[in-house]
């Protein structure tokens, strides 16, 4: 008999005995009558349902694998998971959903890449009402890290894997200078300048410059200084604290950085960062073991982690998901993918993952000594920090976010470059507000 996956239940259907059979068929055990004293038999078998997740290739994938049977023992579901690369991932769901496939019960997406794009063409359910079944459900998740996954009040899907921008520093250079680890963005800059020693190939600040690759560093610093990308469906990049963060970002790293910085990415500056060529770096922390691991890090044991420096609007950097968990609009099997998603997202199980690596979103657990403790303790305090003040996205979010990044990043390399910020920015405000104007 074979296995029927139409539920995730057990099943204990009865098997009807067949009455009123021929005598031809009745007579193999001599009889001329069917014998109905017996009862019936019953199915035991447990029937189980089967459900597909599409996801990256990513450690919290690999970490989820080891802990599936678990599921599946707990509820009959099965999970199947079909992993791809990053740009793969987006291609694949992004024609499966346009084909309208009820093949996606959860979907693995990245919020404020493909986020958007996905909610606006109607690939995702609405999880709100299984959200609001479950009692104070959101209220230990980390708050940026949900408004990456709604909209209008309504959700499009739970945080999986979170990061935030942080510094980055040598503890021994500031040691041996005296300097206190800088709580603002001027004692930042005024550190970075006092153990900046190109002479003996060291940078007082290193940070990413590389055009669009550089938007989501610099957000933090945007943010700090009360500026954003937009307000109302209206490019803000000329207004003052645009400006004036655009302005300290190109000067930091034109002033202190090393050679090289317009074509850095985070690879590119976290190895002078490692290689013990930079005393101050902000990147997100999700990266953090690249600088910890001796095996990658030549100064493993001098690095050190602080909270995102305070500018004049505060404290505010990006504490965003990075990557979030949906189900497919078009699934006939929500119920169940929302069974899995729950589970996923159980302090137990964000616990366990986080545990091998994999930050997740519920404050409890970065509350918690077995949720931080393959966490250096400085960074995950300034995890911590963040999240109490953090912004839900480190760039513009919009649809066409490649060509907007685009068009950002050019203010940021005339900044490092020491050229005219504001007309750079006039510029830039006037295409970044025509991809506004075309998304209305």
């Amino acid at each position: 008999m074979k296995k029927s996956f139409v539920g995730f239940k057990k099943a204990a259907g009865v098997l009807a005995l067949a009455v009123g059979l021929s005598s031809a068929l009745a007579g193999c055990s001599g009889s001329n009558s069917s014998d109905t004293s017996k009862a019936p038999e019953k199915n035991t078998e447990k029937k189980v349902q089967e459900i597909r997740l599409v996801a990256a290739n990513h450690p919290w994938t690999e970490a989820i694998k080891a802990q599936l049977p678990e599921f599946e023992k707990e509820t009959g579901i099965k999970v199947k998971i079909d992993s791809y690369f990053e740009d793969q991932l987006t291609q694949k769901t992004s024609v499966e959903f346009a084909s309208n496939s009820k093949n996606i019960d959860v979907v693995m997406f990245r919020p404020l890449q493909d986020g958007k794009m996905f909610h606006k063409s109607g690939y995702f359910a609405d999880m709100t009402g299984y959200i609001s079944k479950e009692q104070d459900y959101t209220k230990d998740f980390i708050p940026s890290s949900l408004g990456s996954v709604q909209q209008d009040k309504k959700y499009f899907g739970l945080p999986l894997v979170t990061e935030t921008e942080v510094l980055y520093y040598r503890k021994d250079l500031l040691e041996k200078a005296g300097i206190e680890v800088p709580k603002t963005l001027e004692e930042l800059e005024a550190a970075a300048k006092k153990l900046n020693d190109p002479a003996n190939g060291v940078a007082g600040f290193v940070a990413r410059g590389k055009r669009a690759a550089a938007v989501t560093q610099f957000s933090s610093f945007l943010y700090g200084f009360g500026g954003d990308f937009m307000k109302d469906g209206k490019s803000t990049l000329t207004s003052p604290e645009a400006l004036k963060a655009f302005e300290y970002y190109g000067n930091l790293l034109n002033k202190y950085g090393p050679k090289g910085t317009l074509n850095m990415s985070w690879p590119e500056a976290m190895a002078v960062f490692t290689q013990g060529k930079a005393a101050f770096y902000t990147d997100a922390s999700s990266l953090f073991t690249n600088a910890t691991d001796p095996s990658k890090s030549a100064v493993a044991d001098k690095v050190g982690f602080a909270p995102f420096p305070a500018g004049a609007n505060g404290s505010k950097p990006y504490n965003v998901t990075s990557w979030a968990l949906g189900i497919g609009a078009n699934s006939e099997k929500k119920d169940a993918a929302w069974e899995f998603i729950k589970w996923v997202e159980s302090k137990e199980m964000v616990t366990k993952l986080q545990a091998e690596g994999n930050p997740g979103a519920r404050i409890s657990v970065w509350d918690s000594a077995e949720g931080t403790a393959k966490f250096p303790k400085d960074l995950a305090a300034a995890i911590a920090e963040n999240g109490k003040a953090g912004t839900s996205y480190d760039r513009p979010v919009v649809i066409n976010v490649g060509s907007a990044r685009d068009s950002i990043g050019d203010i940021i390399i005339a900044g490092i470059e020491g050229k005219d910020v504001k007309a750079a920015a006039e510029k830039a405000d006037g295409e970044f507000q025509k991809i506004l104007d075309s998304e209305k």
